[in-house]
């Protein structure tokens, strides 16, 4: 063995010394120290295959010619006879035999593996490695695990993976496992080596992407991810070092698929976007739009929006997205309440007449520009005006990630909307979002359903999917329709998709199984609490486990089904580690575990990325949520003996009846099960003899009939599936919730039916 060693060594050295490349140079290729390095050409290490090939490649020779100290010499073909085979040291324990050492040329990497028996119980070794594999178990039986995905495969069976996810294999049963490993190369034909993932900071895909220049992450032992550490510049911006890094690094890689309401196609690559971006940042500082100015985009889901979100932060203004479904009074109050100076909208459907009627009372705003429809009187027009300008724009010297870069009007359900400001650090945040939430895939597209005017667009159309190279897939649709969206992923080969809850019961009312819905390999859902009902049809329909997250206008994802756990139904998941997530009571101290308390945040304003620098001009709305060092985020939960969160109502939202709190969302999900309930709200109505007691206001589903049997039907099913004492002893039949712009039902309001 250690003759083997040195002569491996010896061949390494001749060559480098052939091709006269410095020490420093090799250590580099194969990411050692040049310490480390000179103990592989002294034949003091065992080489594995990874340094092999990577010494190889930079010879340019094929790795055989190193192991064997000669060329590949067929072309044609080539035998390996039983039990032979050129030995590859690739995962500690186990044997690899190349079989096709001595051809030349080869597209991918065949080997006999055998696997020693190992206790099921064992802690399988996860790795990834670029491109596919294929493996056919000869003999004995494998555990197998993909991302958080166990399977077993005996002799006879196979699998086929993308092997840049987490993955490794055991034998089990008592015996060793012999099987059959064909490995794919990956991108540009390299072969696919080998990288462990240990207990230490490096990142899951052998494959290199963007977000980890800003983000390292912390694996444990099965691959999931344990703790984060960011590494930022202070003058971070994304346009810049995002955006037009990827249009140097995959310039013709699809950045968006973007479709229309009338299936009109337009592809954009990262090299198209960003010069789309610089392009509209010269054009809005023509217009007196500078740094710190605020402007407001209402561009429902037009392509535009992407070309103007990134100028602004090019130029470090202001973007304030907002609804499309805003009034003139809503206007007024935004204009006003954030000192906006340009709005910038869609000059269809009428937009633009309700941002004009506001105008005469908000003297501030001096920037009109339209984008689409007809053409307006007194308004730029930006389809025709922005062409004229040039495609070079440089990074402002003043620029500075701490400055405020977003701003959202927060609509809650009680009151006016408070304005929530994000300084440029924001979308950095979001690299947990779409790697370890969303699982995009950096060769897919990814889908979120939302208006442009939500933080939820943000959350999956373009800040995290971006950072991790995924394309996104953007419809401009008028109105949703549950056919015709499912229409599209087989279409559109759409990867992995995000939607809140009311989307997913559209889906699933419809027949699923006209549906080719083969190229989805993941799914997401937030927005509100995810009722098991919900989840489970979908399961059944589709095979995939809907992986719920929780977060906020306020911040990036705080809670959540993150990849490799299994989700429980119901359950938002466990805190990101991201964070320092807690639930707390009304003192400010940890609750035990199956108690009630409010979700919280331990950190200061500016201290993480992701959260929220504070809410604009609002000092006492920032003393209610940032104190003590905490920042409270007004929702609560309870968490089990496993750690996952279990949501249970905003902290207004719960109901105290007979000494018992009750929270509506438990209540909900117990009614959501009914097959003609459409939608539902549970709130609290005062009572004299318990102080509340249980209201639920029900919408039926189409051909379903209110009755007094019907509102008894009702009580008895919730009694039967939750605590007695939580059953509705009121029930209101309607037409339909009251909610707000966003969507979300005004308990306030429908507590206000029973005062």
């Amino acid at each position: 063995m250690e003759n083997q060693l040195k002569q491996m060594g010896r061949r390494i050295r001749e060559i480098r010394t052939i091709l006269e490349i410095p020490v420093q140079e090799m250590a580099a290729v194969t990411g050692l120290s040049e310490a480390e390095y000179l103990k592989h050409e002294e034949g003091a290490v065992d080489s594995s295959f990874s340094f092999i090939y990577h010494c190889a490649k930079r010879f340019d020779i094929d790795i055989s010619s190193l192991v064997t100290g000669e060329a590949p010499r067929l072309s044609s073909y080539t035998v390996v006879r039983g039990g032979n085979g050129l030995a590859i040291k690739r995962r500690e324990g186990f044997e690899y035999r190349h079989l096709a050492a001595r051809l030349k040329n080869t597209y991918a990497e065949p080997f006999l593996v055998t696997a020693p028996p190992q206790d099921e119980n064992d802690p399988i070794q996860l790795s990834t490695h670029g491109g596919q594999e294929f493996d056919y178990v000869l003999s004995g039986r494998l555990k197998f695990q993909h991302d958080g995905n166990i399977e077993y495969i005996g002799a006879g069976d196979s699998i086929c993976y993308d092997s840049g996810h987490p993955h490794g294999m055991i034998a089990v049963g008592g015996t060793p496992c012999t099987f059959l490993a064909i490995v794919l190369k990956g991108e540009k034909d390299e072969a696919a080596v080998v990288t462990p993932i240990e207990n230490s900071e490096q990142p899951v895909t052998s494959r290199k992407l963007l977000y980890q220049e800003y983000m390292k992450e912390t694996l444990d032992e099965n691959g999931h991810l344990k703790a984060v550490s960011f590494d930022v510049p202070d003058n971070f911006n994304f346009s810049f070092d995002v955006l037009d890094k990827m249009a140097e690094k995959a310039p013709d890689k699809t950045a968006m698929m973007w479709l229309s309401h009338e299936h009109e196609e337009r592809r954009f690559s990262f090299r198209e976007m960003a010069e789309e971006s610089r392009r509209t940042a010269n054009y809005l500082v023509s217009l007196g739009i500078g740094k710190g100015d605020r402007v407001m985009l209402v561009l429902r889901r037009h392509y535009q929006f992407w070309f103007v979100l990134t100028a602004l932060h090019r130029i470090g203004a202001v973007a304030i997205p907002a609804s499309n479904l805003l009034t003139r009074k809503d206007y007024e109050y935004r204009f006003q309440t954030a000192n906006v100076k340009a709005i910038i909208c869609s000059g269809m459907g009428g937009i633009a007449d309700q941002a004009e009627a506001a105008l005469p009372a908000c003297p501030g705003v001096t920037v009109k520009v339209a984008v689409n429809g007809e053409k307006r009187p007194g308004w730029h027009d930006f389809n025709e005006e922005y062409a004229a300008f040039g495609t070079d724009f440089a990074r402002p010297a003043d620029h500075k990630a701490s400055d405020t870069s977003i701003m959202f009007f927060s609509s809650g359900t009680t009151g006016y909307p408070k304005v929530v400001a994000h300084n440029f650090l924001y979308p950095v945040g979001h690299i947990i979002t779409a790697r370890w939430w969303q699982n995009v895939d950096p060769d897919g597209l990814h889908l979120t359903i939302s208006d442009t005017g939500w933080g939820k667009a943000l959350w999956g159309k373009i800040y995290g999917q971006w950072f991790c190279e995924a394309g996104i897939f953007t419809y401009d649709f008028d109105r949703f329709e549950g056919a015709d969206i499912l229409s599209l992923f087989s279409k559109y080969h759409i990867t992995t998709f995000c939607a809140p809850p009311t989307m997913y019961r559209f889906f699933i009312r419809e027949d699923l199984s006209r549906y080719d819905l083969s190229s989805l390999k993941y799914a997401a859902i937030a927005g509100e609490a995810l009722n098991p009902e919900v989840f489970q049809q979908f399961y059944n329909a589709t095979g995939i486990k809907v992986m719920e997250g929780f977060g906020q206008t306020e911040s990036t994802l705080l809670v959540g089904n993150l990849i490799g756990m299994e989700p429980k139904p119901g359950s938002m998941g466990k805190p990101s580690p991201q964070f320092n997530v807690d639930i707390v009571d009304h003192d400010g101290n940890s609750v035990k575990t199956g108690e009630v308390g409010e979700i919280v945040v331990h950190a200061e304003p500016d201290q993480v990325c992701g959260l929220f620098q504070g809410y604009v001009l609002d000092p006492e709305k920032n003393r209610e949520a940032w104190h003590d060092g905490i920042y409270h985020t007004g929702d609560t939960a309870w968490r089990d003996e496993d750690g996952y969160y279990w949501y249970v109502g905003r902290v207004d939202d719960l109901i105290k009846s007979s000494g018992y709190r009750i929270g509506p969302f438990e209540i909900e999900s117990v009614l959501m099960e009914l097959p003609y309930v459409l939608e539902c709200a549970v709130t609290g109505v005062p009572d004299p003899t318990r102080g509340q007691i249980v209201k639920a206001s029900i919408v039926l589903t189409r051909g379903k009939q209110p009755s007094e049997e019907l509102k008894k039907e009702i009580q008895t099913y919730v009694k039967e599936h939750t605590a007695p004492y939580k059953y509705p002893r009121m029930i209101e039949f309607m037409d339909a919730l009251p909610k707000t712009i966003s969507g979300k039902i005004r308990r306030a309001e429908l507590r206000k039916r029973t005062d």
